[in-house]
């Protein structure tokens, strides 16, 4: 990262680096979808040729542009924007998807990703009380600890809560629409979902 980018710690910013692990080699085209001010597309970038990303929020977008990078941002709504189909190497997505239809979200980005490419996702869902609650408290625990070590960065974006599915749900949507993907639960009220999506 960036000297700058290592001053800014947040949740999400925790989980940037199991995105940038996914990438494959040779990714020659990655989709940031939900970019925000673009810190994840320009770590992309360090890695990928080319890097595209996406978000619905203007002043995000303005933000990201400021910066001297070459990723191209594009201010629009991902589910009906008219990429092309199977257009992108690596598709990356951090605490996106439940802005939408966890769903349509997910089938769009399989429509996006190229035979033999890599889906990486980072997200929110909803704890189901009491089951969820000790890992809840341990996520406020360790969270507290990261903040004093590292501060907090308010990204910029509008956030929406509480997340509609919960973390089971998500795991089963992510099975049944992605067969063979790996669904992880973090404990910093995140999951990941890693998917290679099959060669024709």
């Amino acid at each position: 990262m960036t000297a700058k980018n290592r001053r800014r710690w947040n949740h999400n910013i925790h989980y940037h680096p199991r995105i940038l692990r996914a990438i494959p080699d040779g990714a020659q085209h990655a989709l940031d979808v939900g970019c925000g001010e673009g810190m994840l597309a320009r770590e992309l970038r360090r890695t990928v040729p080319r890097v595209t990303a996406i978000d619905l929020d203007g002043p995000s977008i303005d933000q990201a542009r400021e910066r001297p990078d070459d990723v191209e941002y594009i201010l629009g709504d991902f589910l009906t924007h008219p990429f092309e189909s199977a257009s992108f190497d690596v598709i990356a997505s951090v605490a996106t998807l439940h802005h939408m239809d966890a769903a349509a979200g997910l089938a769009r980005m399989r429509e996006l990703l190229r035979p033999g490419g890599v889906l990486a996702v980072v997200g929110l869902a909803r704890s189901t009380m009491p089951n969820d609650l000790p890992r809840d408290l341990a996520g406020v625990a360790v969270g507290a600890f990261h903040r004093v070590m590292k501060g907090h960065w308010e990204h910029p974006s509008p956030t929406v809560w509480p997340p509609p599915v919960t973390y089971s749900q998500m795991r089963a949507l992510s099975a049944e629409m992605l067969p063979g993907s790996r669904y992880r639960r973090h404990l910093l009220w995140r999951y990941s979902v890693i998917w290679h999506k099959p060669q024709d």
